[in-house]
């Protein structure tokens, strides 16, 4: 542990220059708009109409209206440093994607010194877990989201940070408690990226709740720790103004104002889709036989389901409930649902999201390719769905028992529930650009499949006590038990 903090810096400073060499060579990459990234750049300060494009922008300009978040996205955090960073270089309150990029890249290079500094292992372990992140990080899957105005990226960072807290948590004296500081910050991160990764919170408390704190207070760390992430979160959501649903009503609740989007989208798309006997499944719904003329027609499709005369009638009907119902009482297609998802999930990257800008050279919509190690793999699995990926679930959730006495079985199961998590709502409650959905749930089940290859610790491999060290004279010969540490 002393020469941990050289570790530490030196892991840092390899990682950063890798990054920012991947980001930068032979010119920067990003993620175009694909019609959302209006909510990143609104809780910047910057009013912006979003629509798909087939070329990245890497510079958007401030509005002098400004512009009221009515969604929280952690992204928007980064972006607003981004500009007071671009304006100390004098892009005058506009926001950089190449500014962006080199923060996600700072934040990446210290998650994974944070996780590497935290295992208890030996420089070959910790050089090979700090590889295996590093392509991960890396990925060609993963990577552009650190500079685009999307928001799947802060989950990465976050998880990655809560993951490098958890094991710092475990480690003895004023290690434990910047574990905890890292922790909050990288859970703050990760739960509000969207309203989609709320539900990882309840998991972090769980997660910190059975990590055995360093110090002497069994339970006082981890609950000032839960006091932080639960009021941080609260204080998140509930500072944007309410956004209006689809109804012109106004609910505080996160999520309202997509809604009954989303289940539209998934009664349509994945339920009453023209594949399957569209009549028997409207009437399961409570939906008249009349609405099979929607079937695959999604929330913006020229002729959606929305423009019926009988919407308003039955459209109690499409809640979330009735749709849960619906998927619990047909577990044969729900698991054909489930299976086309975890081809979704493997498949790893959407093809409508170029990479470069429009001075690049490159044609429309145009990705790079410049690290797809754990996206090939994974993109040639795909067509298993989850026959390639409930192994590797099994895998990842043995590996967790195998280390359940120690930080890293915590940090696992963390993991592996929030990739379970994300899986099931990106499958059953969105219905429309599932690749990209899932890509949360693929980060972490790569970075749990690299931490699930560290070997358990040997039973005789128990640290020498805190007070027992200091009580030792410095010239006397090891003991025993100092020896087997």
């Amino acid at each position: 542990m002393r020469r941990s903090p050289a570790v530490g810096f030196g892991v840092f400073g390899v990682a950063l220059a890798l990054l920012l060499v991947r980001f930068l060579v032979p010119r920067p990459v990003s993620l175009s708009d694909n019609g959302d990234g209006f909510r990143v750049l609104c809780g910047a300060g910057i009013t912006w109409a979003s629509k798909p494009l087939p070329h990245t922008q890497l510079l958007y300009a401030a509005t002098p209206e400004g512009c009221s978040p009515t969604y929280q996205l952690s992204q928007s955090w980064l972006a607003r440093l981004a500009v007071w960073l671009g304006d100390a270089f004098g892009l005058h309150s506009a926001l950089s994607l190449v500014v962006l990029g080199v923060l996600g890249c700072v934040v990446a290079a210290s998650a994974v010194a944070l996780v590497v500094v935290g295992l208890p292992y030996g420089f070959r372990v910790r050089a090979l877990v700090g590889a295996g992140l590093l392509l991960v990080v890396a990925d060609s899957a993963f990577f552009g989201y650190f500079s685009s105005i999307l928001g799947e990226s802060t989950a990465f960072l976050g998880l990655l940070l809560c993951v490098g807290g958890v094991l710092l948590i475990a480690r003895p004296g004023s290690w434990c408690y910047a574990g905890l500081a890292v922790t909050a910050a990288g859970g703050l991160l990760a739960v509000n990226a969207k309203v989609q990764t709320l539900m990882i919170l309840p998991l972090l408390i769980v997660a910190v709740l059975l990590v055995r704190p360093g110090v002497r207070s069994r339970w006082l760390p981890g609950l000032c720790l839960l006091v932080v992430l639960a009021g941080g979160t609260w204080w998140a959501q509930t500072s944007v103004a309410p956004a209006p649903a689809p109804d012109g009503t106004i609910s505080a609740r996160p999520g309202d104002d997509s809604r009954e989007i989303n289940v539209v989208n998934t009664v349509f798309l994945n339920i009453v889709d023209g594949q399957h006997d569209s009549a028997a499944d409207l009437a399961s719904l409570g939906l008249p036989a009349s609405f099979a003329q929607y079937a695959g027609n999604g929330w913006w499709h020229p002729h959606p389901v929305t423009l019926d005369p009988a919407y308003a009638q039955y459209r109690a009907q499409l809640s979330r409930r009735n749709v849960a119902t619906w998927f619990a009482t047909h577990p044969a297609r729900t698991l054909a649902i489930l299976h086309r998802a975890a081809g979704d999930l493997l498949t790893a990257r959407p093809d409508y999201l170029a990479s470069f800008d429009s001075t690049s050279g490159q044609p429309p919509g145009a990705q790079e390719y410049r690290v797809p190690v754990w996206s090939s793999l994974t993109r040639l699995l795909a067509p298993l769905g989850l026959f390639a990926l409930i192994p590797v679930w099994s895998f990842i959730g043995w590996r967790s028992w195998r280390h359940r006495r120690a930080a890293l079985g915590v940090a696992l199961a963390l993991l592996l529930t929030t990739a379970l998590g994300q899986f099931v709502l990106a499958a059953l409650g969105d219905g429309i650009e599932n690749v990209k959905h899932q890509v949360i749930a693929l980060f972490c089940t790569l970075v749990a499949v690299v931490l699930g290859c560290c070997p358990r610790p040997k039973r005789g491999a128990a640290k020498t006590p805190r007070s027992a060290r200091r009580a030792e004279p410095a010239d006397a010969p090891p003991t025993a038990t100092s020896a087997g540490s």
